[in-house]
């Protein structure tokens, strides 16, 4: 796993030791990035699930302003600060950990929120919920969801959000923009 573009290009990032966390693949980060690739200098970032913090350490690589990591995990926690210090990245970044639905409640103003939640189970449509109902995303801001391909998300309001969904493989991308 490494960072594919920007001031921290080719960096090494680690992994975890087991597969409790499921880091997105080189070439779906890469597409979610060419999705957003025009959102991401200057953006204030969420990387919400962090896992391994890869999402969060390709926006601040490519110019994000800045970048709050959450994940619940401590081993994931533990991997999110090594792979930051390893881009160089410690000073843009805010590392929480807390439970990702309990810190949406709470959370404003971003530019750029990406998910990518365990598969299993029901925590992208909670993210996506409470997203809908707070203001939690910028006018013109755009939420990027990893999720297996046969995954149905609900709808957000359609006066407030544009959708699009990306199938790469077995994952689908689904964007989210704030309009």
């Amino acid at each position: 796993m490494r960072v594919i573009t920007g001031t921290a290009r080719g960096r090494k990032l680690r992994t975890p030791d087991n597969y409790d966390i499921r880091p997105t693949t080189d070439k779906v980060k890469e597409a979610m990035f060419n999705i957003v690739q025009f959102r991401v200098e200057g953006a204030r970032v969420l990387d919400l699930f962090a896992g391994t913090g890869q999402l969060g350490i390709e926006a601040l690589s490519r110019g994000a302003r800045e970048c709050v990591f959450v994940d619940r995990a401590p081993e994931a926690i533990r991997i999110v600060g090594e792979n930051l210090r390893t881009a160089g990245f410690e000073k843009s970044a805010s590392v929480v950990r807390t439970d990702s639905i309990a810190y949406l409640e709470r959370a404003r103003g971003f530019d750029l929120i990406l998910t990518d939640p365990p598969y299993a189970g029901d925590l992208l449509e909670k993210a996506l919920n409470l997203v809908g109902r707070f203001d939690i995303l910028n006018n013109n801001g755009i939420m990027i969801c990893e999720s297996d391909r046969t995954l149905e998300l609900p709808a957000m309001p359609e006066d407030r959000f544009a959708r699009r969904e990306y199938l790469y493989g077995r994952v689908k991308l689904t964007t989210f923009t704030r309009i």
